[in-house]
């Protein structure tokens, strides 16, 4: 055999051994590369599901304690009628005169005698106190309701 053709034959063949290497070798770094962008996805996703769950955590403690003050009040509400129809009895409250006068025309009939109209009298501070309790529970409500959107929002706009 010619020595150039094996020197060719050798070349051709360190080449190629060469060229298969760098092939095995750019693969090997290329799944490396994306080895590592597959962690670093892996990481953040986990980061994001972590801050997620923090936010649901915050927000569902907030949203609890304003339920647990909703409650608060209402239970407190309940003792509402009986003290403002206790004030209304020994005078440190006064209804005015449009709620007072509500049963004018029962108590200037010419048959309407004095035990009617002291029962027209607990019926007006009874009528009262359970129009200020639906009133506190209104306002109870509300600020309840306002409370639970002012924490939704708190923690939609950062």
């Amino acid at each position: 055999m010619n020595r150039t053709l094996i020197a060719v034959l050798a070349l051709v063949a360190w080449s190629t051994g060469m060229f298969g290497a760098g092939w095995a070798w750019r693969g090997d770094r290329a799944d490396g590369v994306e080895a590592q962008q597959q962690a670093d996805a892996s990481a953040a996703l986990v980061q994001q599901v972590q801050q997620t769950r923090a936010t649901e955590h915050n927000q569902a403690e907030a949203l609890s304690t304003i339920g647990a003050k909703h409650e608060e009040d209402r239970t407190a509400a309940e003792a509402v009628p009986a003290a403002v129809v206790a004030d209304l009895r020994t005078g440190n409250l006064q209804l005015r005169d449009d709620l007072a006068t509500c049963s004018t025309s029962l108590l200037s009939q010419a048959v309407a005698g004095t035990i009617e109209r002291d029962a027209h009298a607990e019926l007006r501070a009874e009528v009262a106190g359970a129009v200020v309790q639906v009133g506190r529970d209104a306002d109870d409500h509300v600020r309840a309701c306002q409370a639970v959107v002012a924490a939704d929002r708190a923690e939609v706009s950062p």
